[in-house]
């Protein structure tokens, strides 16, 4: 009963579908479970005819005879544990293979759907856990829990008192793991959020190592860190403490039951009222239908664990967007933005209140404003990274949410501020790692950058290896490979957050000639700016204020109107006094 990754295995959203797609491995490992508790009794029973029978009667042939059953049946007990171990691990593999792209995704989705709160969520680590879960010892201790009234059942037959008994400590050690149960829960659930704060602590400043020596900070962030990590230790050894103090009373009882029916057992043989075998197979049977028990309380905290992760994988598709069963043509007329209001993931505070506007093919529009007047948080909402609040963005008329977003993604090129690109070739990121780019797209997206002979004058040209995050390059020319990769395939809508912030003049001249053949191609080019020379190649121009859409119009005339706005000092106007041109009405 192997249980294969079969790529015919069905999908599943969550991981209980995928726990329940593996039911019958399930069955499957519960009806061994039955056959080796059964064999588990191998053992007494070969000592009962041992005391019972052999020394009795002083058969030797009887002993061969015996000695060579009970073999064979350790070597059958043997095989189906090793079964029943393997078939664990297949399951906890299959499970993995089927939702480790489901988690992968939602690790990147999270946190721009949910903020903060999704940044701490880690669906990769909480499929791990239920993995090495399953995988463990854990899971054959719960599968031999339910058999422990047949060995209490064999028990009672071999003499009442002895019976009552097994079933007196059995059920001490059954509230023993109930208790743990309810003493574990708060502690684990702590334990993963602190964890997941030391990741998510570890990362940042990882990503920010330069900042971080350049300035001195190593030392107050590794005490930070030390303070984080010490609150966890301590945590993990209050957990820890309990988990071992309810080991070990389990076990220590289970050796005292043990003893105990062998002495009542004792007894009662003086007492003529039972043999000698029966004895000695009592206590063998009562201290395994109690082994289940005290593995359980071992691995109690590791089951809590990967209960916990179930929870919150079952969880996580709730925060995913909805997926269109129909897909629209990929957008080429115009881009429509009504009432528009948005906040950020996981917040309620609006950033954008009221932006409407609308762009035809083959326009160019400059967004300004001053730090803080939602430039970036507009930008993010044109391109579907954070959701309206109220409000629509249309493309041809279709909301964002009607195509996918590998569909959606296709015709959309972004360059956010703080660029970021992965390791792997240059080629691969410009190509957005396509599983099969096409080479004349790579190219004409590096030209139109104005990086291609940056490229082709290193040594491996476009398959030189960038590093971790593109540490071997510069940050004008990880810029300048962003915006190729932002212009890879000649995208519908491009929007570029300060393209030329890290650029020199020759940058800045190629991000002028890239918006206009962007544009001359049919594309809707959106620059958010505070460089004049970002504007050279736009025809438009929105000015934002406080979140609000001041002014919206031909590009001279708004900068006209801000210019005299500043050079005229007026009493402060409420945003969005500013007049409003109308374009493409």
């Amino acid at each position: 009963m192997v249980v294969s990754n079969a790529q015919n295995a069905p999908r599943a959203s969550t991981l209980s579908g995928a726990l329940s797609a593996c039911r019958g491995a399930f069955f499957g490992v519960g009806a061994v479970s039955l056959v080796i508790n059964l064999l588990m009794l191998t053992g007494p029973m070969f000592m009962l005819q041992v005391y019972d029978r052999v020394l009795a009667s002083r058969s030797v042939p009887t002993l061969i005879v015996l000695a060579g059953l009970a073999g064979a049946l350790y070597v059958f007990f043997g095989l189906l544990e090793d079964l029943r171990g393997r078939s664990l691990l297949r399951i906890g593999q299959r499970l993995d293979t089927q939702l480790s792209g489901a988690s992968f995704a939602a690790a990147v989705n999270l946190p721009v759907a949910l903020g903060r709160r999704g940044a701490r969520l880690d669906p990769v680590r909480d499929l791990e856990l239920v993995r090495q879960f399953l995988t463990g010892a854990g899971p054959a201790a719960l599968f031999d829990l339910p058999w422990m009234p047949l060995y209490l059942a064999i028990v009672f037959l071999l003499h009442p008192y002895l019976g009552f008994l097994a079933l007196g400590g059995a059920t001490f050690i059954i509230a023993l793991l109930v208790l743990n149960e309810a003493t574990s829960r708060k502690p684990t659930q702590e334990l993963a959020g602190l964890n997941g704060q030391k990741v998510t602590t570890l990362t940042s400043v990882r990503r920010n190592g330069e900042v971080v020596s350049a300035m001195g900070m190593l030392e107050t962030l590794t005490n930070r860190w030390n303070a984080g990590n010490q609150r966890f230790l301590s945590r993990q050894q209050r957990a820890s403490d309990r988990a071992l103090m309810f080991a070990s009373i389990t076990k220590a009882f289970r050796f005292l039951l043990q003893s105990a029916v062998l002495g009542l057992g004792a007894w009662l043989v003086i007492r003529q009222e039972m043999s000698s075998g029966g004895m000695i197979a009592a206590s063998i049977i009562t201290s395994r239908a109690l082994a289940p028990v005290e593995q359980a309380v071992a691995h109690w905290r590791g089951f809590v664990g990967a209960r916990q992760a179930r929870r919150r994988l079952d969880e996580v598709p709730r925060a995913e967007t909805h997926t269109p069963e129909t897909e629209l043509p990929a957008p080429h007329r115009d881009l429509k933005v009504e009432a528009l209001m948005v906040a950020a993931p996981g917040e309620t505070t609006a950033l954008i209140q009221g932006a409407s506007f609308r762009l035809a093919a083959g326009d160019g529009l400059g967004v300004i404003g001053p730090s803080g007047s939602g430039k970036t948080s507009l930008l993010r909402a044109l391109v579907g990274v954070w959701p309206t609040s109220r409000g629509a963005v249309r493309l041809d008329g279709s909301e964002l949410n009607q195509w996918t977003r590998t569909a959606l993604g296709a015709s959309i090129g972004y360059l956010p501020q703080d660029v970021e690109l992965f390791e792997g070739t240059i080629a691969e990121n410009i190509a957005r790692f396509e599983p099969e780019p096409a080479s004349e797209a790579v190219l004409e997206a590096a030209r139109l950058a104005g990086v291609h002979d940056l490229v082709a004058g290193m040594d491996k040209g476009y398959d030189t290896q960038i590093g971790e995050a593109g540490a071997r390059l510069s940050a004008g020319q990880r810029q300048r490979i962003g915006l190729a990769r932002a212009l890879y395939r000649s995208p519908f809508l491009i929007a570029l957050d300060e393209p030329n912030s890290n650029l020199d003049a020759e940058g800045d001249a190629a991000l002028t000639q890239a918006i206009k053949a962007m544009r001359e191609k049919g594309s809707i080019v959106i620059v958010v700016a505070h460089r004049p020379s970002a504007l050279a190649a736009v025809d438009t121009v929105l000015l934002m204020k406080d979140g609000r859409q001041a002014a919206f119009g031909p590009k001279q005339e708004v900068l006209d109107q801000l210019q005299k706005a500043q050079t005229q000092p007026q009493p402060q106007a409420p945003a969005g006094s500013l007049k409003v041109v109308p374009q493409h009405a």
